[in-house]
């Protein structure tokens, strides 16, 4: 269910602080816990569930295809699998994503070699914007049909293949499209194999990791994905780590804001999702990680920032991609208050997501006076230390992108340049308690409905 639209009105920065937080469950993790347990035998267990909209989304989907999924406390539910093979789609059945293309990519991929399957599927406005034609491509050598063809965003139909063969897949730089097939595989006759130069994150295979009759990979130069298709997948049993990517807004705003220190406890650090803090940290930030351990296959720790300025203008290559993808908006942020030249390389796919992200924060960094000049590829950005704040004001249209609506506050928050951001119940799709955590933090701001 879409929430009522709001815009966001920020006109004081934000007062030093020394803080402990925890923040919003990951949202990667939720979405396929539910996903992959629908497919599990038995019971599966998810607890500590980020309850934002594209998981409800996820859930609404999955209920519509037949599966059983009974919360039994807040944030913790158990899914009822019904095995591979085994999702129903009722006559004239539609499909409602929301503004989840995680959601989207990692369905269709199961339901492309689920027998009996003939779906109409849809998104919000945002998603319905976004090229699924690498999908349609990949499913379609599966053997699924989408309708009308030659069309490559939503709405869709799709009719799901009777006789699934496993493919051979070169990866690129997308952890959904990588998903879509391994799920796609599990029920295809033979084996299907995903070879990766460049690793993307992996908590696809890191969820099924249990089955090694299933699922086996082969680490070197290449990391090589073989799926074992038709056999049977034992449940899983999950309590989901803080979002990495939640997290970030939360360390950027701590940088950038004087005099001040955060502990963010609890949070993922899976090592394909922590590019954001990795550059930074080699860019003189300082962040630690401590606690670190080990939970469900998935790296967990506590993350503690102190402000200051990096020592020198952020250089990102392309390998930074996969492990950074959610987090350029605020990287962007960070590097237009620092002095120097920015250079971030291989990010052409940002302009695939809920925005043209590289388009809109260019927009918005160009409002409080900072240069940038991007190709398809890379941006550079032009650094200041100090940012005149009279006189000018942020202002975000209604894009539907939940990054660049938390870019935009935390931008606003340490330049103390005031903002009206549009659209922001977008943020709900991601961080439903975004506005409760910055708050807390001494940030004020007023709700326009």
């Amino acid at each position: 269910m879409q929430s009522k639209s709001f815009s966001l009105n920020i006109n004081n920065k934000i007062e030093p602080f020394k803080k402990s937080i925890k923040v919003d469950s990951d949202k990667s993790l939720s979405i396929r816990s539910f996903l992959i347990g629908s497919i599990c035998q038995n019971i599966s267990l998810a607890k500590n569930v980020l309850e934002s909209e594209d998981v409800f989304s996820t859930i609404t989907c999955l209920r519509k295809l037949g599966v059983q999924i009974k919360k039994i406390k807040s944030k913790s539910y158990l899914i009822y699998g019904k095995g591979l093979g085994s999702l129903h789609a009722k006559k004239n059945l539609k499909l409602n994503f929301g503004n989840s293309g995680t959601l989207a990519r990692l369905l269709i991929g199961i339901l492309s070699t689920t027998p009996d399957i003939e779906v109409k599927m849809q998104g919000d406005n945002s998603l319905n914007k976004r090229s699924m034609k690498k999908l349609i491509e990949l499913m379609s050598e599966f053997g699924a049909e989408f309708i009308p063809k030659n069309k490559f965003n939503f709405p869709l139909k799709l009719v799901s293949t009777e006789m699934p063969i496993g493919i051979k897949y070169k990866a690129g730089v997308s952890a959904q499209l990588k998903s879509a097939v391994i799920l796609a595989g599990l029920n295809s006759y033979g084996t299907s194999e995903i070879v990766e130069e460049e690793k993307s994150r992996d908590h696809s295979e890191n969820l099924l990791s249990q089955n090694k009759n299933v699922i086996k990979i082969k680490k070197g130069k290449k990391r090589i994905i073989t799926i074992s298709g038709k056999k049977q997948l034992k449940p899983i049993k999950i309590n989901i780590p803080g979002d990495p990517s939640s997290a970030a807004f939360f360390t950027a705003l701590t940088l950038l804001n004087k005099n001040s220190f955060l502990e963010i406890k609890n949070v993922g650090l899976n090592p394909t999702r922590i590019g954001f803090y990795q550059l930074l940290k080699t860019h003189g930030a300082n962040i630690k990680f401590f606690n670190i351990r080990k939970l469900n296959n998935e790296t967990i720790g506590n993350i503690k920032i102190k402000s200051g300025k990096l020592k020198k203008p952020i250089l990102a290559s392309k390998n930074f991609y996969t492990k950074t993808t959610d987090e350029f908006p605020i990287l962007f942020c960070i590097a237009a208050l620092n002095k120097g030249i920015s250079k971030f390389r291989g990010i052409e796919d940002l302009a695939n997501k809920e925005s043209n992200r590289i388009k809109e924060m260019q927009k918005i960094l160009k409002q409080i006076g900072i240069k940038s000049i991007s190709k398809k590829n890379e941006i550079k950005i032009f650094g200041k230390n100090l940012i005149e704040n009279k006189n000018k004001q942020i202002n975000v249209p209604n894009l539907g992108d939940h990054r660049i609506c938390m870019s935009s506050t935390i931008l606003s928050l340490v330049t103390g340049i005031k903002a009206k951001i549009n659209n922001f119940e977008t943020v709900k799709t991601s961080s439903p308690n975004f506005l409760n955590i910055i708050k807390y933090l001494g940030a004020k701001f007023e709700i326009k409905k």
